[in-house]
């Protein structure tokens, strides 16, 4: 162990993109249930003009974040005096699996034994628009759309038994929780 030197790490990918500071987002909740943004001290009005309300956090959380593409230090007031921190994170871009270099040969068999998926889709409203969605017994998540309906395709083959299985829809925002049952 060199106890005379300095100590030296080498820095991840993950240190190398990590602002140093985050933009802090300070939101304030009235007793009419308006909202009053700052980020890093300057006001943030919304786009149309109108008030922030509890409806429209979640585009409010957009705006903030750019879309996800930056990490926010978010931080709620609620008018009865409790105060809600977190750091909303920039999405992780999905990656695309990776193809083998080499295409394994066709066989007779694996002609015939292509996977058709058999898919259903559950769909819901009630949600804010763009809120992330979670789909349960989880097997995939999906994004509200711009007038706050969401909607997912279910492949029944990942399922053990999908005759009566049940899925969820929760919105991560909103709480809009629906139960939908696969027939």
């Amino acid at each position: 162990m060199n106890l005379t030197g300095p100590r030296r790490s080498i820095p991840s990918d993950e240190d190398a993109t990590a602002p140093v500071e985050l933009p802090h987002a300070l939101v304030t909740v009235a007793e009419d249930g308006t909202l009053t943004a700052t980020v890093d001290g300057t006001p943030f009005p919304s786009p149309d003009g109108s008030a922030w309300t509890r409806a429209t956090f979640g585009p409010l959380m957009d705006a903030t974040t750019k879309d996800r593409t930056i990490a926010v230090r978010v931080e709620v007031r609620e008018n009865d005096g409790s105060v809600f921190t977190d750091i909303i994170r920039p999405r992780t871009p999905r990656r695309a699996v990776a193809l083998p270099e080499k295409p394994v040969p066709e066989t007779r068999r694996s002609r015939h034994a292509r996977r058709v998926p058999r898919l259903m889709e559950v769909a819901a409203d009630g949600f804010v628009p763009g809120e992330d969605v979670a789909v349960a017994t989880i097997v995939s998540h999906t994004d509200a759309t711009g007038t706050g309906d969401a909607r997912a395709l279910v492949d029944l083959d990942t399922l053990p038994d999908a005759t009566g299985q049940e899925v969820i829809l929760l919105g991560r925002i909103s709480g809009t929780f629906t139960v939908r049952r696969l027939t």
